[in-house]
């Protein structure tokens, strides 16, 4: 059974990750060459949703939510993933404004990203009998990070889900393992210096820390 310190202790893990403060910047939005065929693309928000990605589902449901900034919004939902806004100065400036002057941003932002990550997270942890609260920031992670825990990390290691018989501190310790390795080697620059993540689960598996109950050293920021 994870615990509301536990849950609350993984989501600031990922806010350091995300944005650098373990309270999250909701108004943070950066561009990166990442989108398809290396398009640049905008990324924003608490966990960094994506332009060519879950950024219009986020919008929809601050316009439906009747933010203060609604009504400014509606002319970019049809664009959103269709025409390319990385360069459009008002909607970033909208976007970095709805979340700085609108507790609804906020607030969108916090139910969004536990419904689009932490829910989907949870459920891949309860279904396949994993315990411990650091598989499941484990987990989380990788579904913030990666989208799910992909198939073909897993297919590389041995060691089975704790649902399948196999010990849970094995996979996780494995699963981490193969992570880093395909985070550290893969051939986009990008995705290289992002390895500070699985660094510091590896430091969580070196202590021991399944519980959490240990300081974590969240990419230089204590938590």
């Amino acid at each position: 059974m994870i615990t509301a310190a536990q849950k609350k202790k993984i989501l600031q893990v990922l806010n350091v990750f995300e944005t650098g403060t373990k309270e999250g910047k909701y108004d943070a939005l950066v561009t990166y060459p990442d989108g398809k065929n290396g398009t640049r693309q905008i990324t924003y928000g608490r966990s960094q949703t994506t332009e060519q990605g879950n950024l219009k589902a986020l919008i929809e449901k601050y316009i439906a939510n009747q933010g203060i900034f609604a009504n400014d919004f509606k002319i970019y939902v049809s664009k959103i993933g269709k025409i390319p806004l990385v360069d459009d100065a008002n909607f970033k400036s909208l976007l970095r404004k709805s979340a700085r002057q609108d507790t609804m941003m906020r607030h969108t932002q916090d139910e969004f990203f536990d419904i689009l990550y932490y829910q989907p997270a949870l459920h891949f942890f309860e279904k396949n009998k994993f315990t411990q609260a650091l598989s499941l920031l484990v987990i989380y992670d990788s579904y913030i990070h990666s989208g799910g825990v992909p198939a073909f990390l897993r297919e590389r290691f041995p060691a089975n889900v704790p649902l399948n018989g196999g010990i849970e501190q094995d996979w996780i310790m494995q699963y981490v393992h193969t992570r880093h390795q395909w985070l550290t080697n893969h051939p986009k620059k990008l995705l290289n210096k992002t390895n500070y993540r699985t660094t510091c689960f590896l430091q969580q598996l070196e202590s021991s820390n399944w519980d959490l109950s240990k300081p974590i050293d969240a990419h230089g920021i204590l938590i």
